[in-house]
């Protein structure tokens, strides 16, 4: 009965949000339990850099690998805040994190950690909680700045089919995580330039369905170990 009511509840909000009712400001809507996932792409360039630079990606937490695309993860999102304009204002993707890493010269083993993701629609930026690796994790930090290529589309099917598709694209580092990764990676002058020469970090890929997941994701936020 909790888990009908619960999906009940989700799915009245989403609906009412579709068609336009009032709201109340910064209303959060749970969405962990429900088939909705934001899907990071990384861009060719970023790729060709990670590889100069001997970096690799890999998936922590709720993330996951998408099969059959090179550079592209998934993270399940567990919440969408709302504001008094009926408009989305944020949306969580808490206890999925990426680690990107190398093997520094000399060094041995140097990146950072990204988790917890945000993306804020008012300042147009993805936050995350950057930890380099064996450091200080800085909560919610300015990840990339990013434009809306696709405005979030919200549909309809009768008798309760709701779907929600958004793409953001020309994710770009923001100087706060671009001096970030050339510490924490230990970047060479050459690997700092290639750094600085990509031009996107590619998509965001938001999708969502009023459908239950099978298991609830979990909403703890990623600490990294």
């Amino acid at each position: 009965m909790q888990k009908a009511l619960s999906f009940r509840s989700i799915a009245v909000a989403t609906a009412l949000v579709a068609a336009g009712a009032s709201a109340h400001a910064n209303l959060t809507i749970p969405a962990n339990s429900l088939v909705a996932n934001s899907v990071q792409a990384f861009s060719q360039e970023s790729l060709d850099a990670f590889e100069v630079g001997g970096v690799t990606v890999t998936p922590l937490g709720n993330a996951t690998a998408v099969d059959g695309v090179a550079g592209a993860f998934s993270f399940p999102i567990t919440s969408i805040t709302i504001n008094n304009q009926l408009k989305i204002a944020s949306g969580d993707a808490k206890g999925s994190a990426l680690e990107i890493s190398r093997i520094a010269r000399n060094v041995g083993k140097v990146g950072v950690t990204v988790a917890n993701f945000t993306i804020n629609y008012t300042t147009k930026q993805v936050l995350a909680d950057t930890t380099p690796l064996g450091g200080t994790t800085t909560k919610q930090a300015p990840l990339y700045n990013f434009n809306v290529a696709t405005p979030l589309g919200i549909k309809y099917k009768f008798p309760l089919t709701i779907t929600g598709h958004e793409v953001l694209d020309q994710l770009t580092l923001t100087p706060e995580m671009n001096a970030t990764m050339k510490s924490a990676l230990a970047l060479t002058p050459v690997l700092a330039a290639a750094l600085d020469s990509i031009t996107t970090f590619g998509t965001l890929t938001q999708d969502i369905l009023v459908k239950l997941r099978a298991k609830p994701v979990s909403t703890t936020l990623y600490v990294p170990q």
